[in-house]
């Protein structure tokens, strides 16, 4: 093979290498919304509270989500969550299998608690994380709540 035709193989895979790395980063890099639910009454009946559309606050959600040392673990809880959210993708051409967190008030009102019921995960979250996860989800201050 000549210099000239190993130059051209190595931009040809260049070029190749740069189309694949983009495309695998489309959905990554796709603006997403929370859709949050709140439960009704003492039942585990739901409806549609708030969209959190914000691009800035929903990566404050990710963050918070991505820094929990989740613990893997079933767990039965006493009662129905008292919010309820997912991630979905502004762009309605993009299908991705939703996770459904579930958030739980603790009796204190001071922190909350995350359960992934599909992957079996689990965490409660300390004051402070909790504080500006549940003020993000339900435009609420955690410590106000009666």
């Amino acid at each position: 093979m000549s210099l000239k035709n190993f130059k051209y193989l190595i931009a040809f895979i260049g070029v190749i290498s740069i189309f694949l790395v983009g495309c695998s980063n489309v959905i990554e890099n796709e603006e997403q919304y929370i859709k949050v639910q709140k439960r009704m009454g003492d039942e585990n009946k739901y409806e549609d509270f708030k969209e959190i559309t914000d691009n800035e606050q929903v990566q404050k959600v990710k963050d918070i989500l991505n820094d929990i040392d989740w613990e893997i673990t079933t767990v039965n809880m006493t009662r129905p969550a008292d919010y309820r959210f997912i991630f979905q993708y502004k762009n309605p051409e993009i299908e991705a299998k939703a996770v459904l967190y579930e958030l739980w008030i603790s009796r204190n009102k001071d922190k909350v608690t995350l359960v992934i019921d599909a992957e079996m995960k689990y965490m409660q979250l300390d004051t402070g994380k909790s504080a500006e996860l549940f003020e993000i989800i339900t435009g609420e201050k955690l410590s106000e709540l009666k």
